[in-house]
């Protein structure tokens, strides 16, 4: 693919004065008698007629008449067939209509000219340009063939063009059909989450309202009332995302970074959690990526412990470096208790966010404990 798109270059760029060059020198060998009729006229005036062809031939692309022009005053002085060739070409390629009808009508008489020119001149040029054999020949070879040409290579242009916007035009209705179907999946899923999750979470916070209201023991009205403000948090968490799965495009859901780990922690605290938090080095101003991913790791970490370890010690450890934050969550072993249910993709999406930003994160049981650590450079993150 590179190779081709450097030979198009080289040819646009290189192609025009080739092409005049060429002109130049066959228009010059034809007049001298190495590749046509030998002119008797003097060489400065040869040379006026090679170099004004091949001007014209090198500025084709931006003006055509000077090259038919060329072409017709070549053919008629000096029996030089070089420009007329390209100038058929030209405008097989670029011609259409009564322009083309009248490129075809110009030639005719161009050559007709050059038939009367041959039998005023007599001699080589008479049998050259004006016997009927070789007007024939010459008007095949100086019009027909390159002119064929330039229709056929507009042609595959054409086609070419044709069928790049039509693939260009499937794939744009491809991708409204891909949009159009994720969007319909996502009001699916928003709907269906709203109408189990929503509804489930929701009478949760009710019974643990009753809860709070009727009950006697201190211990029962503290644990109904967090259950009932996590429930609250839950449902707007849970109204967020179901924002953004309903909207039509692409949409960020403002998450928080680590000025919110302290309130994390406090929670966990308030659901029974023994957690301590560490920090060492120097605080310094971080990105708000890697907050966020940090935040994402703190809160996953802390989730899986009160899943799976809920009377562990634990303990949250910030960890500034000079080139990046080290987020260190470890707890102990656990005596034991019933662990909640869970889809076990938590960690394997946390570790694509990490890597996402340039750094690792790592899951290992530690001294029957288990260690969650990422390490979340700065310049991932800039």
């Amino acid at each position: 693919m590179a190779s081709t798109v450097a030979l198009r270059w080289v040819v646009h760029r290189y192609a025009p004065p080739l092409l005049a060059a060429l002109v130049a020198v066959t228009v010059w060998g034809s007049a001298t008698g190495d590749l046509g009729v030998r002119s008797p006229l003097p060489g400065a005036a040869v040379l006026l007629i090679a170099l004004g062809s091949a001007w014209a031939a090198g500025t084709v692309r931006t003006r055509r008449w000077p090259l038919f022009l060329a072409a017709a005053v070549g053919w008629l002085v000096l029996a030089a067939a070089a420009a007329g060739v390209v100038a058929s070409y030209q405008a097989g390629l670029r011609l259409r209509g009564r322009q083309l009808g009248g490129y075809l009508a110009g030639a005719a008489m161009v050559l007709a000219g050059g038939v009367l020119v041959g039998l005023a001149v007599g001699g080589v040029r008479r049998i050259t340009t004006a016997t009927t054999g070789n007007v024939l020949l010459l008007a095949a070879c100086l019009v027909g063939l390159p002119l064929v040409f330039g229709l056929w290579v507009r042609a595959r242009q054409d086609t070419l063009a044709a069928l790049r916007d039509r693939a260009e035009r499937l794939e744009r209705e491809q991708e409204a059909r891909a949009d159009r179907v994720r969007a319909e999946e996502r009001t699916r899923i928003a709907r269906e989450m709203h109408d189990v999750v929503a509804h489930r979470v929701s009478l949760m916070v009710v019974h643990a309202g009753a809860l709070e209201v009727t009950a006697v023991d201190p211990g029962t009205v503290e644990a109904a009332a967090l259950i009932r403000t996590t429930g609250r948090q839950a449902l707007t968490d849970l109204r967020e995302v179901l924002g953004v799965l309903r909207q039509a495009g692409l949409a960020v859901t403002p998450e928080r970074g680590l000025d919110a780990v302290d309130e994390l922690i406090g929670e966990s605290r308030a659901a029974g959690l023994r957690v301590t938090r560490q920090d060492e080095g120097a605080p310094t101003a971080l990105p708000a990526t890697l907050g966020r991913t940090a935040y994402r790791v703190v809160r996953e970490a802390l989730t899986n412990v009160r899943k799976h370890a809920p009377d562990a010690e634990t303990t949250v450890c910030l960890r500034y470096l000079p080139d990046g934050l080290e987020v260190l969550v470890r707890n102990g072993p656990s005596t034991g208790g019933s662990a909640l249910p869970g889809a076990g993709q938590g960690l394997l999406g946390l570790r694509e966010r990490v890597e996402l930003l340039g750094g690792r994160l790592e899951a290992t049981p530690v001294d029957g404990g288990f260690l969650v650590r990422a390490l979340i450079p700065l310049a991932g993150a800039a």
